[in-house]
């Protein structure tokens, strides 16, 4: 079993826990592991996925890890060693026929948010927020934070959120509807509204709007934000971006 990203049974569908170090920090051993569950999912095609952490959810990319990659001279190398392994999983798991459920506690940061993104529906705890960081750290963003988050709250609000680097608290992301309800307990609470309705209506209507052709319109919005990393992961601004993030 591995101990990055293992499977559970329950209740007509599996559950991936998500346990990585430094908040599951999304390195590329990290997204491997991911890449290889939903392998196993694919397989099973359970009723429903339930993505769940410890307490908190995803900090997104390592940007320690991205600075001393541009240091070496070898930044664009490690963006292609992580960026398009997130943009493949935020992919699959919207075009995957599952119901994909999220339970979330504390920070759900940078592209670890493509979780979330591609979620149909959520549970979070009163500690959870979701801030993009993108803004102070100069990377382009990635997991889905134009291509996917602007199909669900509209673009001018993705845009303005990106810009402005707010960080939502668990009560606005339910307003934005990211989130379905705010829970103390958001992995029970998350069973209840799973179990609460007609899992196969869900499914039919899941494949009805992410139809073929909405599929490939975002993944190519994916692989243009993939482009937009890899060109601005070395740029001087970005580099000085990474330095005062990691010392304020």
């Amino acid at each position: 079993m591995s101990k990055l990203a293992h499977l559970t049974r329950s209740d007509g569908g599996v559950v991936l826990e998500l346990a990585a170090p430094r908040a599951n920090a999304l390195e590329p051993v990290f997204l491997d592991e991911i890449r290889a569950r939903l392998d196993e999912i694919e397989t099973v095609s359970p009723q429903t996925l339930t993505i769940r952490a410890g307490r908190n959810f995803c900090s997104g990319g390592d940007v320690a890890r991205f600075a001393e990659a541009v240091k070496a001279g070898q930044g664009r190398d490690y963006a292609r060693q992580v960026v398009p392994k997130l943009q493949e999983i935020v992919l699959r798991l919207v075009a995957l026929p599952s119901v994909v459920a999220v339970a979330a506690r504390g920070a759900i940061t940078g592209g670890g948010a493509g979780f979330l993104f591609a979620a149909d529906c959520a549970v979070v705890h009163p500690n959870a927020f979701v801030q993009p960081y993108y803004a102070q750290v100069g990377f382009a963003p990635d997991g889905g934070w134009t291509a996917l988050l602007a199909e669900r709250i509209g673009a001018a609000q993705a845009l303005n959120w990106i810009i402005s680097d707010r960080r939502l608290e668990a009560e606005k992301l339910c307003d934005f509807g990211l989130a379905n309800a705010v829970s103390q307990e958001p992995e029970q609470e998350l069973q209840k509204l799973l179990q609460g309705g007609n899992s196969e209506t869900f499914r039919a209507a899941k494949r009805l709007i992410w139809d073929a052709a909405r599929l490939a319109l975002l993944e190519r919005r994916l692989a243009a934000e993939t482009g937009a990393f890899l060109e601005r992961i070395d740029a001087s601004d970005t580099r000085e971006g990474m330095a005062k993030f990691l010392h304020p």
